[in-house]
């Protein structure tokens, strides 16, 4: 089983189950806001020239895949991360309950077809993890369904990763507290109001549960393909910081260099 935690530049192995009460939401490495910001934008900023090396030679897709309980920052953070990449580089894809198009196919159908072409960086908020995540805990489908499908999805993730997919998988890890302040906040600022849903508040009911949950999908489907990375999300400016230096050290693996034009060049003017 491969993890990694914060901003270990490598996955690493361990033998043993994760414990999510074992990591701290609140963890900073010791950073202030501000030079955590500063950085955070150095990177988003290399992630902006890595994609357009991405796109350029088109043999890889990069696919950011971010879980976690609401208010955690799924949002935010994609946002954060990618704001010097252009619009054209990216594929964005929300995952909320399925159409009644998405349940006449296999739970895998609507994920597959949302994987962004080679050349882009793709977002995936929510992802095949919500049927062992909300699908269990809310009791949708029985035991014996969305049991067998971590060994679906770690099948599936291979077959990505063995086509130039490079998958990133985030865990946004928020404690309780930290999620009621903010959705508090949601209901103080009537310009955040109409993020608030009752829905919220059900599925924070569900909290041990889903607690439970996640910590299954980590120790069942991390991969030395496809690691699972524990965020800590308490703190907003850290996790982007995270998230991004995560991400360029993955675009920066494939040495890229920008390919050979496929006409000689220096027979052409322009008059």
């Amino acid at each position: 089983m491969w993890y990694s935690f914060v901003c270990m530049s490598q996955p690493i192995k361990i033998t043993s189950k994760i414990r999510l009460r074992d990591f701290n939401p609140g963890y900073h490495d010791g950073m202030d806001k501000e030079k955590a910001r500063e950085k955070t934008t150095a990177l988003a900023q290399r992630i902006g020239e890595l994609q357009h090396l991405l796109y350029a030679n088109s043999s890889h897709s990069l696919i950011i895949l971010l879980q976690g309980m609401d208010t955690s920052g799924k949002d935010g953070a994609g946002r954060r991360v990618l704001q010097f990449v252009t619009p054209a580089g990216v594929e964005t894809a929300n995952f909320k309950q399925p159409s009644s198009e998405e349940r006449a196919h296999d739970f895998l159908w609507r994920i597959h077809k949302a994987a962004p072409r080679y050349g882009n960086i793709g977002v995936f908020n929510r992802s095949q993890y919500e049927d062992v995540l909300v699908v269990r805990v809310m009791k949708l489908q029985p035991r014996r369904v969305w049991q067998e499908r971590y060994a679906q999805i770690n099948a599936f993730e291979k077959i990505l990763t063995d086509n130039n997919v490079i998958l990133l998988k985030f865990f946004l890890h928020i404690s309780k507290a930290e999620q009621a302040k903010r959705l508090q906040a949601r209901l103080d600022d009537p310009a955040k109001n109409w993020k608030f849903e009752l829905s919220d508040l059900k599925m924070r009911g569900h909290w041990k549960a889903f607690q439970q949950a996640y910590e299954d999908a980590i120790n069942l489907c991390s991969t030395a393909c496809a690691p699972w990375h524990i965020i800590p999300a308490d703190h907003k400016w850290f996790r982007d910081y995270v998230i991004a230096k995560t991400v360029v050290e993955a675009l920066e693996k494939l040495n890229m260099k920008w390919p050979r034009p496929k006409e000689n060049l220096s027979t052409i003017r322009i008059k």
